[in-house]
């Protein structure tokens, strides 16, 4: 891999290592090793019932924090391999990056971080690091999942200073104003580039979105006439997906493509010249960054603010409301192994545990224990 990797690539072999350490693998290098920690995870296999717009039972092909995170960590990978980054670092970061979120999607997370308000708040990237540096618990000789450093920090996407100080050298950054790796700067670009494309499919499969709306946007419209000129006679279902396809496509081609000229532009010539520049290297061209946000706030206005979105926010609020008060007031309401690390604790730590247990719920989960409490 060293040998194929560009010289502001993380390499491993000067990588800053993991917390405890331990004996190398014959055959796989150490970001591949935290790609498969992660995927084998219980935090990552929750996903498969954490939802990203519609709650998990409203259909079963919408897609999941699961689904996205693979999609994710798909175009992340041919980002990287196009710009010779560290593949490995990529794909762990992009598939870790929502392992912290809450049931039911950004709903669940505002009103978990409410709950939290007098405790230090809640927010998704802290709690994906809280989760693969200590709440895993599959290894005897330590909590977590002991990741490299280079993919703990990548998975930060947004830290506050105060915040930044409590979590040592991986909150670094954030404090000395210094740029992530090329590889966390992919991860977390794509990860927009997905969760705006593939909304647009989840919107228009549920019905609240129609090509009509859609094509109000520049992006949309651009690939709308080039596939219906191509196929004029492809029905909606088909002519959504080759739409988003060419969408991804040009969105990622232009991604590699401004990427590129501003590392070149910049020449650096190691990962410390990475975290030095001013600006993020990785990044689109204004003018499709544009169409990116348009889209985004189309979406925001259409979709995730659709009176039927809303209704189903305000029923998420309940059950979160209602779950975090009840295990505050109660903690033996709560499964053994957290009431019983809540017992006799001082609030703000028994805050943090209520937490950890409802963002480790599913969907799913949540509903049928806000459906017990109310028994």
């Amino acid at each position: 891999m060293g040998e194929i990797l560009a010289p502001y690539a993380v390499n491993e072999a000067c990588s800053r290592g993991r917390k405890y350490s331990e004996p190398r693998s014959k055959y796989r290098g150490e970001f591949q090793r935290d790609r498969d920690r992660i995927i084998h995870s219980t935090g990552f296999r929750r996903l498969v019932y954490k939802t990203q717009v519609f709650i998990n039972h409203e259909g079963d092909l919408y897609r999941t924090r699961l689904t996205h995170s693979l999609e994710v960590s798909q175009i992340g990978r041919t980002v990287a391999t196009s710009l010779r980054l560290n593949e490995a670092l990529t794909e762990a970061i992009c598939l870790a990056h929502d392992i912290g979120h809450t049931p039911f999607g950004h709903a669940g997370q505002d009103t978990l971080n409410a709950c939290m308000h007098d405790f230090g708040g809640f927010e998704h990237n802290l709690q994906s690091l809280r989760i693969v540096d200590v709440l895993e618990s599959k290894y005897a000789d330590f909590n977590g999942l002991n990741l490299m450093f280079e993919t703990r920090e990548g998975i930060l996407k947004h830290c506050s200073s105060q915040n930044a100080q409590r979590l040592g050298d991986v909150g670094k950054r954030f404090l000395e104003g210094l740029q992530p790796s090329l590889e966390a700067q992919v991860a977390n670009i794509v990860d927009e580039i997905a969760y705006n494309s593939h909304d647009v499919d989840d919107g228009f499969r549920s019905g609240l979105l129609n090509i009509e709306q859609l094509r109000t946007q520049s992006l949309f419209a651009k690939h709308f006439d080039i596939i219906h000129k191509r196929y004029p006679e492809l029905d909606d279902r088909r002519l959504i997906y080759e739409i988003i396809r060419s969408m991804i496509g040009a969105v990622v081609d232009d991604l590699i493509r401004y990427s590129s000229s501003n590392i070149n532009r910049q020449a650096p010539r190691s990962i410390e010249d990475v975290r030095r520049t001013k600006q993020p290297l990785i990044a689109m061209s204004d003018s499709m960054y544009e169409q990116h946000i348009f889209l985004k706030r189309f979406l925001r206005k259409n979709l995730y603010s659709h009176e039927q979105k809303l209704e189903m926010t305000k029923r998420v609020q309940t059950i979160i409301n209602d779950l975090f008060h009840a295990y505050m007031k109660d903690e033996k309401k709560m499964p053994l192994q957290f009431a019983s690390a809540a017992k006799n604790t001082e609030k703000f730590a028994k805050a943090r545990i209520v937490t950890d247990y409802i963002a480790g719920m599913t969907d799913r989960y949540a509903i049928a224990a806000h459906e017990f409490l109310n028994a």
